[in-house]
């Protein structure tokens, strides 16, 4: 996808997947199991899920390439990169894919290892064809300024950074998103905002803010609500697909025009952000 295509869209309101992790654990992929490896060995769970969120309205699906990193493998990754792009764009139809990058995990890591990281990772997801790249679930500005220097060395894609924030807006390695969001777009990044995080009732400050902090388009991706830990240790997100849309519809006023849903969200949610977005269509 062109640039100049994707802010096009985002002019319009752009309508992003909602969460994967959850849907598939709720499908039957256990805890503390490698998602990617289970998404290779069970691809039509994640293609069903994919298939539901463009029938919803999803105009862009990330593939499930969140942790395939060499921070977080030993093995080499450019391969599994490609074949988890090819599961979604396998299942995507018409709709866009967004190659999924994410937070390093720790702060002290060296500058230059992370760009190494991003690097070969976003190589890889630009060589499988993907028409976007999503930073997302991002703790910091130094590893998300090393993911978006990598991305545009290596490609003229779209970049989305997202933060994972506070509910006032501070970042959880350290400083505010709106100095993160500001730096970015001086980087040349096609959106900012937030994702995760907690649910959209709780962000709508944030995005006001960012909306007046930067001139690109602003992203809105937050979970189903706060989670409640189950007596079975289990997250449980309690926000129904209703309860999300009109709190997204408060999110898309403030000034975000690229929206969608993280932890906790299904296709339901999707097609109530949608019904919010279009005024019912």
């Amino acid at each position: 996808m062109k640039r100049e295509t994707f802010r096009a869209l985002a002019e319009q309101g752009l309508i992003l997947d909602g969460a994967t992790g959850s849907n598939l654990m709720a499908a039957g992929m256990p805890r503390g199991v490698s998602s990617e490896d289970w998404v290779l060995e069970h691809p039509e769970v994640l293609q069903d899920l994919q298939r539901r969120y463009v029938a919803a309205g999803s105009q862009i699906v990330y593939a499930p390439t969140f942790t395939a990193s060499h921070i977080y493998r030993k093995a080499p990754v450019a391969e599994l990169n490609r074949r988890l792009v090819a599961v979604s764009r396998a299942a995507a139809g018409e709709a866009f894919v967004a190659g999924d990058v994410t937070t390093v995990g720790r702060p002290e890591i060296p500058y230059e290892e992370m760009l190494e990281n991003y690097r070969e990772q976003i190589e890889a997801l630009a060589e499988a064809g993907v028409d976007a790249i999503a930073i997302e679930t991002m703790m910091g500005l130094p590893e998300t300024t090393a993911a978006l220097e990598a991305a545009r060395a290596v490609c003229d894609l779209p970049v989305l950074c997202t933060f994972s924030v506070s509910s006032d807006g501070m970042l959880y390695f350290g400083g505010s998103v709106l100095e993160a969001a500001q730096t970015l777009e001086a980087l040349g990044a096609d959106a900012v905002g937030v994702n995760c995080s907690s649910g959209p009732d709780q962000l709508e400050s944030v995005i006001r803010n960012l909306r007046g902090a930067v001139s690109i388009p602003i992203v809105a991706k937050p979970n189903a609500g706060m989670p409640i830990i189950d007596d079975e240790g289990h997250a449980v997100y309690p926000m129904g697909a209703g309860a999300f849309g009109e709190s997204m519809k408060r999110l898309i006023a403030a000034g975000a025009s690229i929206a969608g849903g993280c932890c906790g969200t299904t296709p339901e949610h999707i097609a109530a952000l949608r019904a919010v977005l279009r005024g019912g269509k």
